[in-house]
Parts: C-alpha cells; structure tokens; sequence
C-alpha cells in the first residue's frame, strides 16, 4: 500500500434533511441506519482503509463529536481526530487538514470524502479510487468523482464534462466544464438528457501540492490563516491556534471556493452504487421495497392502501397507516415526521421552526 496515500473523511455536518433519526447531538455518520452492524462513519473509515494505510487517515469533525468518533473508531490515535470549534463549511475544514497533513508528509496525494454515503459496490468504488490517486500522482489535476445519473434528481450537483477533452490514460476522467448545484426539476431533466452530466458526489482526489496551490490562488484569505499555523500543527499550541482561526475563517464550500473557479477540474465518471444518503427519499432508494413499493423498518407496522411510502419505526410501536401514497413517516425520540416524499427538501425548514418554536431538545 502506499504510504503517500491519505484520506480527509468529513464527519461534522448534523444531516437535518435525515431528521428526526438525525439529531444534533447523534447525527447521521454515528447511526448503523442500514442496519447491516456498522454506523455510516464506521463503513467509510473500513473502505478507506483498502487505499490508504490506517495511520494516514484522518476525520474531521466537529468537537462535540470527538468522543463518539474515537468511540466508534477505537483504531484512530486521538490526533486522527481534527476538531473544530465551530461549522465554517467544506473549504476550511480541508485547509485544516492539508496543513496537519503538509506537516507529517509534503508528498502526500490525498483522497476527500464525506463520513455519511452509501457505497454499494465496494470493489468497483476501491478500483475507481485506486485509479484516481494515481491519475492524480501523475497530473496537477483537481480530481472528481462524478455518477452516472440514473434520474432528474434536484438534491444533487451537477458536473459537466468536456466531450472532447478525454485522459488518454483513463477515458472515464475528462475535463470539467460547469457545476450546478441542486437545479430545478425541468432543468435536471435536461441535463438527464443531454447525456454530458454526473451527479457530483462530492469525494475528490489530488496531490497535496496541488491542492494547497489552489487555494493560495483562489481562496487566499482561508489559506493564509491556516499556513499561520505552520510549526504548530500536531503540537499542544494547535487547538488553541485552530480555535482563534476557526473564530475568523469565512464558511465557505470547496465547489464554491475552489472547484468552480480552477482551471485543472476533472471528474471520473462511475458507478459504484452511490447515494449520499441526504435525504429519506435517497434512503428509499436503496431499501428492499413490499410488492406495494413500500420500503419498511418497523417490527410491528401495519400498512392498508399504502405505497411508494418509506417507512421508520422503533421496533416495540404498533403503526397501522391507511391510504398513502409516496410519503414519509418517521419516528425517532419522541418526534413523529409525516411527510410527502416530494416535500422532503422542506424538512430542514421543519427543523428550523422546530428549533424556535419548541427548542433544542427535538433537533
């Protein structure tokens, strides 16, 4: 395995579209939601490690979530676990990482991914991110991974590809034209369509250098403050100097601040079952369905003239529902969620009235 490869897994982000089973103080990567024995977090850590040395893999996350990552990821030494003090975004909490990661190995080549997707084709997603670390190794390229989208699906970004410009080495990797994010229905459906767009999954790969030149040339006023912080990383002044910079840090994303304005974007086209697991109606998609469409977790829920409907109850609640079509019903710590599947971008509305109206204890 090479010991250049490293991995920055995102773990900080609460997922309130996935409320109520997400909550603020337990959120989605933390929770086994498939069932299957491991926590979304868990998975992600696992599936790294056939790419990346153990040691070199590091989470970043918010503080208040240090103590469930290194509990349920006893492997991690304690400075694997990058906090921060506060929500600033994708494009900081990279730039954390680079620079921690600039101080153990300046060769560095370094895959990116969120801690909260569902990879379902394991094998093909270990071959797609072997053969982006070294197309990355070899070429000062920011490297995407971008998915065959199989609907007009407006919870997703978009990347268009250059038909023309084509890696002579890969032909999966071509040169980046645009990104949308999160169009509206007509216009997903013509990007379907048209047949040049991915769905952008938000997983990245690049050399350290390459990175850290990107940043300096198109968000400088992150970059300078973390570079500040140079002979501090991975000694006791780091924390303190994290919390002064993370005070000041704009929240900004990386397709924002960067992907969208460099030149050497490239996306590798794949499909390796992915779903970035945002939202319910994504969840759905990847349950086992009833003959009715129904997807169901609940030992004792009773449906009637029902389909099309997802499904979560605790295990000991009797539900009976009768008459739906295409909704959501949810039930988690005492929050009942009875949504149309089609309204499911409102949920984190919901939470926020929830937030004023009742208080912190339901989000």
């Amino acid at each position: 395995m090479n010991k250049n490869n490293y991995c920055i897994i995102m773990a900080g982000g609460i997922g309130a579209r996935f409320w109520p089973m997400s909550r603020l103080h337990h959120p989605k990567q933390f929770i086994d939601i498939l069932g299957t024995g491991e926590t979304l977090i868990q998975a992600t850590f696992s599936r790294f490690t056939r790419v990346c040395p153990p040691e070199n893999i590091y989470i970043v996350t918010n503080e208040i979530y240090k103590a469930q990552v290194l509990e349920q990821l006893p492997q991690l030494a304690e400075d694997q676990v990058l906090c921060e003090p506060s929500r600033r975004n994708t494009a900081p909490c990279i730039a954390y990482a680079n620079y921690r990661i600039l101080s153990k190995n300046p060769d560095a080549n370094v895959v990116v991914a969120p801690s909260d997707h569902i990879i379902l084709k394991e094998e093909i997603f270990t071959e797609v991110i072997t053969s982006a670390l070294k197309a990355s190794a070899e070429n000062d390229w920011l490297l995407t991974l971008g998915i065959q989208p199989s609907r007009p699906d407006t919870g997703y970004g978009y990347i268009q590809y250059d038909e023309e410009e084509v890696c002579p080495k890969d032909p999966r990797i071509r040169k980046v034209k645009t990104f949308t994010e999160k169009p509206q229905l007509e216009m997903a459906r013509q990007f379907l369509a048209s047949g040049d767009f991915l769905w952008n999954s938000g997983i990245f790969v690049w050399r350290l250098k390459t990175i850290l030149d990107a940043f300096d040339k198109y968000l400088p006023e992150v970059d300078q403050l973390f570079k500040a912080g140079t002979g501090k990383y991975g000694t006791a002044a780091e924390d303190d100097f994290i919390r002064k910079t993370y005070a000041i840090c704009k929240s900004i994303s990386i397709d924002y601040g960067v992907m969208e304005k460099a030149s050497n974007v490239f996306v590798l086209a794949s499909d390796f079952g992915w779903s970035d697991l945002g939202t319910w109606g994504s969840l759905y998609d990847t349950r086992r369905k009833d003959e009715n469409g129904n997807a169901v977790v609940g030992n004792n829920v009773m449906l009637y003239d029902s389909k099309n409907c997802i499904v979560n109850m605790p295990k000991d609640k009797l539900v009976v529902l009768h008459g739906l079509d295409d909704y959501i019903v949810v039930e988690d710590e005492g929050v009942l969620l009875v949504c149309r599947k089609g309204d499911e971008q409102q949920i984190r509305q919901f939470v926020n009235d929830v937030q004023i109206e009742k208080g912190e204890k339901y989000v």
